[in-house]
């Protein structure tokens, strides 16, 4: 299938799947004339990959994650559970680090907010 029909097929954009293809998330044979041919299995494959990019993953744990997750459960090392316990870790993180930078920009709303909730004209100082 061309690049054009994989992402009518899985939703995705053809600049997507190039980023992808480079990034050797997926992989293409090449017609004599030069075009991509992508296998019919590459549409779920880069499904899996979009759910993976929603969840906050990068192109880098993504490329590590894959082998894992098309091995058969009997052929799984316990890498892949390790790498999704380590992304966890670091949205965990990463959501501490917004929830304690929301509550300083708060608490300085607050400390400089307007007597009653005045709202002063656009272009004056304050």
């Amino acid at each position: 299938m061309r690049i054009g029909e994989l992402a009518e097929a899985s939703g995705v954009s053809t600049r997507s799947l190039r980023y992808y293809e480079q990034q050797g998330l997926i992989r293409a044979e090449r017609t004599v004339g030069g075009w991509r041919d992508f296998d019919a299995a590459m549409v779920e494959r880069v499904v899996m990959i979009q759910h993976l990019f929603a969840a906050g993953l990068s192109s880098g744990t993504i490329d590590e994650l894959l082998p894992c997750l098309e091995a058969p459960p009997e052929e799984r090392t316990g890498v892949m559970e390790q790498l999704l316990a380590q992304e966890v870790e670091r949205l965990e993180t990463k959501r501490r680090d917004i929830e304690r930078e929301l509550e300083t920009l708060q608490a300085l709303r607050s400390d400089v907010a307007l007597p009653d909730g005045a709202i002063l004209p656009p272009g004056s100082s304050g």
